[in-house]
């Protein structure tokens, strides 16, 4: 997944971040993941109904919305927000992955799902991508009374049993908008939970395995970040780093599921995550589960294999209560 070889990058690449991302001397930009798109549809596996709205008419962006099959008119279902992942740079909420997960996780879980599409880095650097979402975030709460402008929310949505997630940079995003949430909250909507998977923090200095991996691709990582956030002040910076924010006991949530694979580059960062989360007087409940054998993001290239199952079922049973 992470093999970086800066050094070997084209003679006309300002930035060689394959197999993610190409950024050339003359300001293009080469997108090498992530770039197909599904529509919405009613998923014959799973039943599971899903269409698309906007929620920013400024900048033009889209959430794909998920309903379950069975819905119950007169019952109210737990919402899941959910941010995608690819470095903040490649994919997008209309992948076939992400539209394949997120019909797999609703169906599983029996919850409304809102999948956010954000602007990407780096023509929208870090905090486009974080506002992007606060934005989305505000939008499904202008919900709360049964007004808003998307009536699968006004009808199916409980505001106070919200839930946020995402995958790799998706999970980071996820954790800043539960702090972010945690300070200044939104009138009506409870988040109970927050799930990370394989999240995107990072540090200045090797931690665990991190001191055995090759040094091209440390440096690619710490570049993927830098890229994102031009203005950084490195990765040390709280928002790649969470564990060097102050403020993260004010994570607005109650209980926290990180989910790690063993061998994933980024395992150690959602490890001290947690053990950071749980000294820093945040006053909720930690859960973590790993995956053997796994390599970052394994569940959405391979979502029926035993391991990927097996997260898909903690993480629903975790979101609808019944962990």
């Amino acid at each position: 997944m992470f093999s970086f070889d800066m050094d070997a990058a084209e003679p006309d690449a300002a930035l060689d971040l394959s197999p993610f991302i190409i950024v050339y001397k003359d300001g293009s930009i080469e997108r090498l993941v992530g770039n197909e798109i599904v529509p919405p549809s009613l998923d014959p596996k799973s039943s599971v109904l899903s269409k698309d709205a906007v929620y920013s008419k400024e900048a033009k962006l889209s959430s794909r919305l998920y309903l379950p099959p069975g819905v119950d008119p007169d019952k109210k279902l737990p919402l899941l927000i959910y941010f995608h992942g690819g470095g903040f740079c490649v994919e997008s909420a209309f992948s076939p992955a992400y539209h394949n997960y997120l019909n797999i996780l609703v169906a599983e879980a029996k919850v409304i799902a809102v999948s956010v599409d954000y602007r990407r880095v780096p023509e929208h650097p870090i905090p486009v991508p974080y506002d992007d979402s606060w934005t989305a975030l505000k939008w499904v709460a202008s919900h709360v009374n049964g007004d808003g402008p998307e009536k699968w929310l006004n009808n199916h949505a409980d505001f106070g049993k919200v839930y946020l997630a995402g995958d790799s940079a998706g999970g980071n995003i996820a954790h800043h908008m539960a702090l972010r949430y945690g300070q200044e909250r939104l009138f009506g909507v409870n988040v109970v939970g927050v799930v990370l998977i394989h999240p995107y923090f990072w540090g200045e200095l090797p931690i665990g395995n991190e001191v055995n991996e090759l040094e091209r691709v440390l440096r690619g990582i710490a570049a993927t970040w830098h890229l994102a956030c031009p203005t950084t002040s490195g990765c040390d910076d709280p928002l790649i780093n969470p564990t060097k924010d102050p403020k993260l006991a004010c994570l607005g949530c109650s209980k926290v599921l990180v989910a790690v694979a063993e061998k994933d580059l980024l395992r150690d960062r959602g490890l001290l995550y947690c053990e950071t989360l749980k000294k820093s007087g945040w006053g909720g409940v930690v859960e973590t589960m790993e995956a053997e054998g796994e390599g970052h993001v394994f569940h959405l290239f391979n979502p029926t294999c035993g391991n990927a199952v097996a997260m898909l079922k903690k993480t629903a049973a975790f979101i609808s209560g019944h962990n």
